[in-house]
């Protein structure tokens, strides 16, 4: 159900993570999210980070904000986001860690060899059940508690949350399908708590549709996988659903071959998919996409964020490059089907905070130049404001 997009014109938003302030140095290392807030020096780190996180992307004019994804561990190149749910689990080796799987290998001499050869999780070695809380709620509170725009909520689908991990066990087959879904039933739990709190937009992130069909998967598999993407939201009816997908995000990297392609998952993503909102890397892969949704222009039930923002490149878009991607976009889809996005998160050693911040304005102030030419209704630039800057000139002395 559309909430926070609903009856915008071109809304902005970022995909998730936010690079942390230097200062905020505590991690939760495995505890409950409650438990860590009895931490008289957790709690306030936490809780200023997320109302930094929260100012930065206000001050930018986005419309719908994340919470940085502070909750997570800033551990090496964003392992935590791939542990966070399972680590709170049965069934997983405590306190033991393995490296990470085989499967997950680049070459030598690599950034991202040297992201995956530091990563470690644990070994499943019996059937995985609840252990401790996520607390989808409480987290998304804090943030919701401190701004008055719409708080986007995301996690890991379960199908990434379980292929980094290795099986000690025979409880699930080697498919792993199982062991999917009891994940996927876990996190449907807590999702339905964080929607019952009144959070009306949560987003499921890097489901394994578009890279399983990327390389040619069977279409067992990728009905298994639509079904199980499903259950994730299953219940979640009063909640705008968004279903991130990319190409990569550990270390600002892209994980696949360059000229991997979303074009095989089209069809499953726009008729099977049960989610309101689709969002694609699109910037860093020049817009190669967008044509092929032109088919569908005036066609379609979902809304697609579309990512006008690379969080690979340091160099920032200018808000005139950012609207003539969109105006190209418009070409394709409709200025109400259209959200305007980065391709993925700015957090996870990727770039700098300040990038992050400018990033974020020039797709606000981009978003409002094409506004502009529709008729719609703008939004406040605090970050673009002349008057409002650090270094802003003087006011002129006021005489009698």
């Amino acid at each position: 159900m559309l909430t926070a997009t609903k009856d915008r014109i071109l809304p902005t938003t970022v995909t998730g993570s936010w690079p942390r302030p230097t200062w905020y140095t505590h991690n939760l290392q495995g505890r409950p999210f409650s438990d860590a807030m009895t931490d008289v020096a957790y709690r306030e780190q936490f809780v200023d980070a997320v109302s930094a996180v929260l100012g930065d992307q206000e001050r930018a004019g986005l419309d719908i904000l994340t919470n940085g994804d502070y909750h997570l561990d800033a551990d090496h190149a964003g392992r935590s986001w791939f542990i966070y749910p399972t680590q709170r689990m049965n069934g997983m080796s405590e306190p033991a860690l393995e490296p990470t799987n085989p499967m997950w290998s680049y070459p030598v001499g690599t950034w991202l060899n040297e992201i995956v050869g530091g990563w470690k999780f644990p070994r499943v070695v019996g059937k995985v059940e609840p252990r401790l809380p996520l607390e989808f709620d409480k987290v998304w509170r804090v943030a919701q508690g401190r701004t008055g725009r719409p708080v986007k909520f995301g996690t890991i689908s379960a199908d990434l949350a379980a292929a980094v991990l290795n099986l000690g066990t025979d409880v699930y087959d080697d498919d792993k399908r199982e062991l999917m879904w009891d994940i996927a039933g876990i996190i449907n739990a807590e999702l339905r708590q964080l929607v019952a709190s009144g959070c009306t937009v949560l987003q499921i992130e890097e489901p394994a549709i578009h890279s399983q069909a990327a390389y040619g998967a069977d279409s067992d598999t990728l009905d298994f996988l639509v079904d199980l993407f499903n259950r994730h939201v299953e219940g979640l009816d009063e909640a705008e659903i968004w279903v991130h997908t990319c190409w990569g995000n550990p270390g600002a990297q892209h994980c696949f071959d360059p000229s991997i392609s979303y074009e095989p998952s089209l069809e499953i993503f726009l008729d099977r998919v049960k989610a309101d909102v689709w969002t694609i890397e699109s910037k860093h892969n020049g817009h190669q996409l967008l044509p092929k949704l032109g088919a569908y222009k005036g066609k379609l039930d979902k809304k697609i964020a579309v990512g006008f923002i690379s969080h690979r490149q340091l160099q920032v878009e200018t808000a005139e490059e950012v609207a003539a991607d969109v105006r190209m976009a418009l070409e394709y889809v409709d200025p109400e089907q259209l959200i305007l996005s980065s391709d993925c998160g700015f957090g996870r050693q990727g770039v700098p905070r300040p990038i992050a911040l400018y990033k974020a304005s020039a797709l606000a102030q981009g978003a409002n130049i094409v506004r502009g030419e529709l008729g719609a209704e703008t939004t406040e630039v605090r970050a673009a404001d002349p008057g409002l800057q650090i270094d802003a000139p003087a006011m002129a002395e006021v005489t009698a």
